[in-house]
């Protein structure tokens, strides 16, 4: 039989990836990676040792934990505080998926001389005609999570398994259900698995090597003082809601300048962006773009409707993003991932700051 390691997070997905693979005849290799424990001990909701230990036994699969907390804080939770500090809003979860999740579960298969590794992501990876692998949007469009895969390499892509991409949470639940498992209805996991109680700042001001940046002005886009804020820490580009200031009109934060500590509020046309820049960018489903760009469609957050854009490249793992219609709310830090009209990804960056 052909080998292959599931990782698994003692959550339904994982658990339901595992026993589709093994109902086709795979060999099944569970495997936790332990990527982050609490200061009370708590393990995150990505890697609950208990439960996934629980659901090999049912299945009758080989189970095996491993540590990689020293690799995550390096590879995710540093940076997370280092770009917030920046004044800019990163995604944790991308970053782990490349460095973390898949190096370690290659890693691991090697050991194991599995062929291929596992994931209860909702996508679908697909095979191109000209050579290239990439990940499709999954049938169930809710839960769809190929905006957090399009860093994978091409190696990491050509040997994984994603079995759920055709199938809807509520059919997920059922096979579980069906199966045995005790985790068919526990709850999704949360977004950032190392904030556990979803205070940012707080996370943040706790692992900041020399503190975070104290108190300062908010300005308008004129560069005038409207009142103090509590540290940039605090704040991501589009937020309206917690900013301790009345100014008589919604103000939304247009941009966070670390440099002299400000951040700047507006009203919501100022949050509107015709052109924006990426770094960093990762190619799926073709190896360059071409020099005219290429028409397509862009989702600027995890949880958005993608919209129709030309991305242009602008220089080596750079490109531009023109929006047929201005974007709003487009954060430093976060990811742009850009899709053909199959569904399937062209490949993402990191948005950098337009000045």
């Amino acid at each position: 039989m052909t080998k292959v390691v599931v990782g698994m997070s003692g959550g339904v997905d994982s658990a339901v990836a595992a026993y589709l693979l093994k109902e086709q005849g795979y060999e099944v290799i569970g495997v936790t990676l332990r990527t982050w424990q609490g200061e009370d001990g708590g393990e995150s909701r990505c890697c609950e040792i208990d439960d996934a230990r629980r659901t090999c036994e049912i299945l009758g699969v080989r189970y095996h934990p491993h540590n990689c907390t020293g690799i995550f804080e390096d590879k995710v939770v540093r940076p997370f505080v280092r770009e917030y500090i920046k004044g800019q809003t990163p995604n944790p979860c991308i970053e782990c998926n490349r460095y973390v999740k898949w190096a370690k579960l290659m890693e691991l298969a090697q050991i194991f001389e599995a062929e291929y590794v596992a994931t209860g992501h909702y996508a679908k990876v697909v095979k191109l005609p000209n050579g290239r692998v990439t990940v499709q949007e999954a049938e169930h469009a809710a839960k769809d999570q190929t905006y957090m895969l399009y860093k994978l390499t091409q190696d990491q892509l050509a040997h994984t398994l994603m079995p759920l991409g055709e199938y809807t949470k509520d059919e997920v639940r059922r096979i579980a259900e069906a199966a045995g498992l005790p985790c068919a209805h526990k709850g999704d996991s949360q977004e950032i698995c190392f904030v556990t109680d979803g205070k940012y700042s707080d996370f943040i001001a706790g692992h900041a090597e020399g503190g975070v940046p104290g108190a300062g002005n908010f300005v308008d886009e004129d560069g005038n003082v409207l009142g103090r804020h509590k540290g940039i820490h605090h704040y991501t580009v589009g937020q309206r809601k917690g900013l301790g200031i009345a100014l008589g009109y919604p103000a939304f934060v247009t941009r966070i300048n670390p440099d002299d500590n400000t951040v700047v509020l507006g009203g919501e046309e100022a949050l509107l962006c015709s052109s924006f820049a990426l770094k960093d960018v990762n190619l799926l489903s073709v190896d360059k773009l071409p020099e005219e760009g290429v028409r397509c469609f862009v989702k600027t957050r995890y949880h958005q409707l993608v919209r129709p854009a030309l991305v242009i490249p602008a220089g080596a793992d750079r490109a531009q993003v023109i929006p047929d219609d201005p974007a709003r709310g487009v954060s430093p830090g976060q990811s742009a991932v850009f899709y053909d009209g199959d569904g399937m990804v062209i490949g993402g960056g990191i948005i950098v700051h337009q000045p």
